[in-house]
């Protein structure tokens, strides 16, 4: 089994989305793996593991917003794709509405 640390601003969706699943009421102080650097610094980490990887996750701070901000920020993200969706259809069939028009003035 792989061993990976990792920055959790680094996690794609749905690493990121297994990390919640993982600690949905955030994380404590049990959670925490802790342990100094090659540069003697102090590591702090919460397990995440998959089928074929164990990863460290990088914490700090911001991991706690992260969490507790994630649905929602995914929830933006899946409107704005939605909008953006929208926006190219009208953009095809306003095509078709222009090529329409031609064919008929052609006509």
């Amino acid at each position: 089994m792989l061993r990976k640390l990792i920055d959790y601003k680094k996690l794609d969706h749905d690493l990121a989305a297994r990390l919640i699943e993982t600690y949905p009421d955030g994380y404590g102080d049990e959670d925490l793996i802790t342990f100094k650097n090659v540069q003697g610094e102090i590591i702090e980490t919460v397990e995440l593991k998959t089928d074929d990887t164990i990863y460290l996750v990088k914490i700090s701070k911001c991991l706690a917003n992260f969490i507790s901000n994630f649905e929602e920020n995914l929830e933006k993200e899946l409107e704005t794709k939605e909008d953006s969706s929208y926006e190219d259809e009208l953009s095809i069939d306003e095509m078709n509405m222009h090529s329409e028009e031609e064919y008929n003035e052609d006509a």
